[in-house]
C-alpha cells in the first residue's frame, strides 16, 4: 500500500481524462488532504479560536458564555454571539456531567449508548472516534482519530480543512483494514451518523454506539488523547502549513503508539497492549547504539 504522500504525488491535477475527485477515489485518498489552505477566518478570529482551543482542552465544561467572559477579561472586545459561532466552526461544545435534552434534527437516527457500565477488557472490543481543532501558524485544520479504548492504540487518523464527512470515512476505512471492533462509539456529530459512515460499520457488522449529546465522560479516552496530543505535540509546534502538520503529527502518533509508555497501562505502550506483546527496550529503538557490542 502506497503511503499518503506517495498517493498525493500520484495525483495528476491537470489530467483531462480523469477528474481529481475520481483519482482520489481510485487511490483511496481523501480529497481534502490535497488542499491545506487556511479556512476563511480573519487573523483575529484565528487567534481567538486558538485561545478557545487551549481553554477547552483544560476546561471542557466551559460553554460560550464562560468563554466569552474569560476573553473579555483578557481585553478582547467580543460578544457571546461571536464566540458561539467560532466554537461551532471549531466543532466544539461544552461537556456536561448530566445528560442534556436531545436536540437532534428531525430525521436524525438515534443510536443507543451501548457501553454504560461495560468493562473494557480486550482490544477491538470498543473503538472511539472524535474530531478536534488543530492550530497552524496561519489558519487551522481538523483532526479525526480512531482509538482502541482498551489499549489506547490510535488505529487511524486524518487531517482536513473542513468538517465534511469524507475525511472521517477515510479514517474509518483505514482502521477497518487493520481490524474490526465489536462496538464503535462516537458522539452524535453529523459526520458519524451520516449514511456514508454508518454504512461502513453496518457492512462490517459493527454495533453502533453514540454518546448522549453534550455528555461528559462518554468518550473520555478520546478526550484524554486530545489533551495529550495538544500538550505533547501541537502546542509545542508552530506548523507552517498542512504538510508540516501532516508530517509532524504522523511522527507523533508513531511515537505515541510504539514509544510512549502509559501509566494507566502499567507502563506498556499502546502497541504492546494492542498486539499482545511483552515489554521491549524503548531506549534501543530511540537511541540505537553507535557501535561496539553494546555491553557494559
Amino acid at each position: 500500500m502506497l503511503s499518503i504522500d506517495d498517493r498525493r504525488a500520484a495525483i495528476e491535477r491537470e489530467s483531462g481524462i480523469i477528474s481529481v475527485a475520481r483519482q482520489c477515489e481510485l487511490l483511496e485518498l481523501n480529497c481534502s488532504t490535497l488542499y491545506y489552505e487556511a479556512s476563511a477566518e480573519d487573523a483575529l478570529n484565528v487567534k481567538l479560536m486558538n485561545l478557545i482551543d487551549q481553554v477547552h482542552t483544560d476546561e471542557p465544561c466551559y460553554g460560550y458564555r464562560k468563554m466569552t467572559e474569560l476573553l473579555q477579561r483578557d481585553g478582547y472586545e467580543v460578544n457571546r454571539k461571536r464566540i458561539a459561532r467560532l466554537m461551532k466552526v471549531m466543532g466544539i461544545s461544552a461537556l456536561y456531567c448530566e445528560k442534556k435534552p436531545n436536540l437532534s434534527a428531525p430525521g436524525h437516527k438515534i443510536y443507543p449508548y451501548l457501553i454504560r457500565g461495560m468493562e473494557i477488557c480486550r482490544p477491538n472490543q470498543v473503538w472511539g472516534v472524535d474530531i478536534t481543532y488543530i492550530r497552524m501558524r496561519s489558519g487551522f485544520l481538523y483532526l479525526v482519530a480512531i482509538l482502541d479504548w482498551f489499549s489506547r492504540y490510535v488505529l487511524a487518523w486524518r487531517l482536513s480543512n473542513s468538517l465534511e464527512v469524507s475525511f472521517c470515512v477515510d479514517a474509518l476505512q483505514a482502521a477497518l483494514r487493520i481490524a474490526t471492533p465489536e462496538i464503535h462509539n462516537s458522539d452524535q456529530g453529523s459526520q458519524f451518523d451520516s449514511i456514508d459512515y454508518t454504512s461502513l460499520l453496518d457492512h462490517s457488522k459493527v454495533a453502533i454506539s453514540m454518546d448522549g449529546r453534550g455528555r461528559a465522560f462518554d468518550n473520555i479516552f478520546t478526550e484524554r488523547l486530545w489533551r495529550t496530543v495538544k500538550y505533547e505535540e501541537v502546542y509545542l509546534k508552530d506548523y507552517a502549513g498542512g504538510r508540516d502538520a501532516q508530517s509532524s503529527l504522523g511522527n507523533y502518533f508513531e511515537r505515541y503508539n510504539t514509544m510512549r509508555p502509559h501509566q494507566s497501562l502499567d507502563y506498556f505502550t499502546p502497541a504492546e497492549i494492542y498486539e499482545g506483546r511483552e515489554k521491549t527496550s524503548l531506549l534501543k529503538q530511540k537511541f540505537p547504539p553507535m557501535g561496539g557490542s553494546g555491553k557494559h
